[in-house]
């Protein structure tokens, strides 16, 4: 799985956590392992940019999903994943860190949780619905919990 993240937000930012996390949610989710992901981090202003371009709502915002070759998490035990390019997740830090101090949690597990947002946005999850948030946070929430017990099981506590 090919997983590049480029960081632009001139905020230093744990990029091999990051991939990590990403390689673990494209997993779980059995994205073909020849899938592509691409990480963004940008400033406040060029979301501000981003948002306002592609959303048409004024400010900067979280996390956006840019998908490519619309590939989905195969259905069935029988279905078979299907190799392409997912797309870009772009993310703001700054953003990030002010709802994360809002939420009384740290930056860096905003960060986590926007990223697997954007990750299950890419993979034709959305919340528009109340059933479809249910669905989607349900997914967000089980896909960090297993992440961090995996995380935890190796010993690793950063």
């Amino acid at each position: 799985m090919s997983i590049e993240v480029a960081n632009e937000s001139g905020v230093e930012v744990d990029e091999t956590t990051l991939v990590s996390l990403a390689r673990h949610v494209l997993d779980r989710m059995r994205i073909h392992p020849q899938a592509e992901l691409s990480i963004l981090l940008v400033d406040a202003e060029t979301m501000e940019q981003l948002h306002i371009q592609w959303m048409d709502e004024p400010g900067p915002t979280d996390v956006l999903a840019f998908p490519m070759d619309e590939l989905r998490p195969p259905r069935g035990e029988d279905d078979e994943p299907e190799p392409g390019l997912l797309g870009d997740v772009v993310v703001c830090p700054q953003v990030a860190q002010l709802q994360a101090k809002t939420a009384g949690h740290a930056t860096q597990d905003e960060l986590h949780l926007l990223l697997t947002h954007g990750i299950l946005h890419l993979l034709g999850y959305d919340h528009a619905e109340p059933e479809e948030e249910r669905e989607m946070f349900g997914l967000q929430t089980n896909m960090l919990a297993s992440w961090w017990e995996q995380r935890r099981t190796a010993g690793d506590t950063r």
